[in-house]
């Protein structure tokens, strides 16, 4: 079993789903393939993830490592970023569509909902083995561009690497302390009240 396994899974107050437990985010990726086959299981999880008027505002565009789209996403991201996103096995552009389809009224829930749709994505490929990282540290309007997308219609929300696991031992620093660190969240009591009777 990967160490960073072991240290990544979340320690929980109260009985939370093992496949929530054990998603992260990690650096390190494997030379093991995800093929397409297994994104586009991940991408049909998403696409039962609940939207405002059933809008289903998400769209993904993929690109596998070694391809022109994959170096295109690539160029997009932050120094942060660039030396440990190229290990990942997929780069996916997520976007949202501005507008409901059905009255070209603005969507004000579309990155909402696109949010609960990668939240599928992702409890549906821990299941699975594959691991994702969500960016947002990457420059929206050349990723946008890369794309081909029309701005006034549709935007860019993150973009997120997919992969087997790979060794923290891969990483150099700052990442490879990161991969080894274990993952905390605020408790309980600063994020959830009840409301007075």
């Amino acid at each position: 079993m990967n160490a960073t396994l072991a240290i990544k899974e979340a320690r929980t107050e109260h009985d939370v789903h093992p496949l929530i437990r054990k998603r992260f985010s990690p650096r390190a990726f494997s030379e093991e393939p995800v093929t397409e086959t297994d994104l586009l299981t991940l991408f049909e999880a998403a696409a039962w993830a609940p939207s405002a008027m059933n809008e289903q505002p998400w769209r993904f565009r993929y690109a596998l490592r070694g391809t022109r789209g994959f170096e295109a996403l690539h160029d997009t991201l932050s120094t942060g970023n660039q030396p440990w996103a190229p290990n990942a096995t997929a780069m996916v552009a997520i976007s949202a569509l501005k507008h409901h389809a059905r009255n070209g009224a603005p969507n004000a829930t579309r990155a909402f909902d696109t949010g609960m749709a990668v939240g599928n994505l992702l409890t549906q490929a821990t299941g699975m083995g594959i691991h994702g990282h969500l960016i947002g540290g990457f420059d929206y309007a050349a990723a946008s561009g890369a794309l081909g997308l029309n701005a006034a219609q549709e935007e860019v929300i993150c973009l997120l690497v997919l992969g087997r696991l790979g060794e923290a031992e891969t990483l150099a620093e700052p990442y490879l302390t990161r991969e080894r660190t274990p993952r905390m969240r605020k408790p309980l009591s600063e994020i959830a009240q009840r409301i007075p009777d």
